[in-house]
């Protein structure tokens, strides 16, 4: 695996623009709503998104995300109003970036109005924007990859839990879900469940970890390549199982990397990780559900 490059999209953005204390998006209610998905070049998951009413645009679903974010283009050609620099932290390491005043963003039914977001290269993104954590709290977000659909709604409109095989809680912080009951090769491990990375990161305490019970022999380094455009240099390894709740998902690549995101959610001294989509797209359907803290995974069937 000499010289395998890891293509990853990570964005932790800093809540505080300024000073200011973060204000929660504006919306307006609305039934669940059913959208196509569309998986980009790392199988990630992008819909449809109308920003000051024109589109659509693709934005990429990202639970790993804080912040939605718009790219420099379309604030060029929708003629955004400029806000202030804000402090970006994301895999690679932690930004400057400039801010755009965003009057409504809307997917489906739903929108949401006066957001000051980060703006970062389409190039980078992979998209037209991002739409993270801040557009979705309070909500679930379940991804089906037998349909290729995305559903936004309450748990409850969404069917609870019914139809799902397994159902994990996690806590909640810093606007994201993080299963901390998972185990990779058998050492303990807390889970960023990570729907806008292509793979798995995992931090230097879970490699430290799992080279004093495993000695895997597929190894390798690789880059990772965050949306603000920066690279960091990762090691490659091979993990034989990663459980969660009870199932398991197996050879699990993983690239270890001293990201400060680990650091910006307090998960830096204990063995932990950001799940990708390669890893997710295992499961025939998996739902974040931000409102009770719950993620929901339904088993692929066999032929």
């Amino acid at each position: 695996m000499a010289g395998v490059s890891l293509a990853l999209a990570m964005l932790i953005a800093d809540p505080v623009i300024l000073g200011a204390t973060p204000v929660p998006l504006s919306g307006e209610a609305a039934d669940a709503v059913v959208l196509q998905g569309e998986a980009d070049q790392h199988a990630r998951m992008t819909i449809d998104v109308a920003v000051h009413g024109a589109g659509p645009y693709r934005f990429l679903i990202d639970t790993g995300s804080q912040r939605t974010v718009v790219s420099t283009t379309l604030a060029g050609v929708l003629g955004l109003a400029p806000g202030p620099q804000v402090r970006v932290i994301g895999m690679a390491g932690a930004f400057d970036v400039a801010t755009a005043k965003v009057r409504s963003i809307a997917f489906g039914e739903r929108a949401f109005h006066d957001l000051t977001v980060p703006l970062l290269e389409r190039g980078n993104i992979g998209a037209d924007g991002i739409l993270g954590t801040d557009s979705l709290q309070h909500q679930r977000v379940l991804l089906d990859f037998a349909r290729n659909t995305i559903r936004i709604g309450d748990a409850s409109d969404l069917g609870g839990r019914d139809g799902f095989d397994i159902v994990v809680r996690a806590k909640h912080r810093s606007g994201r879900l993080i299963l901390t009951n998972a185990e990779v090769d058998g050492v303990r491990a807390d889970v960023v469940i990570d729907t806008g990375a292509s793979g798995t990161v995992g931090n230097r305490a879970l490699q430290r970890a799992l080279a004093r019970k495993v000695r895997g022999p597929q190894r390798g380094v690789g880059v990772l390549t965050s949306v603000t455009g920066h690279e960091l240099p990762i090691d490659l390894q091979v993990a034989g199982k990663l459980e969660l709740g009870g199932m398991g998902v197996t050879n699990v690549v993983i690239g270890y990397a001293d990201a400060p995101a680990f650091g910006e959610l307090k998960l830096d001294r204990r063995p932990a990780l950001f799940l990708g989509m390669r890893e997710l797209r295992a499961f025939k359907r998996v739902a974040i559900d931000f409102s009770t803290r719950k993620v929901l995974f339904d088993l692929a069937k066999a032929d």
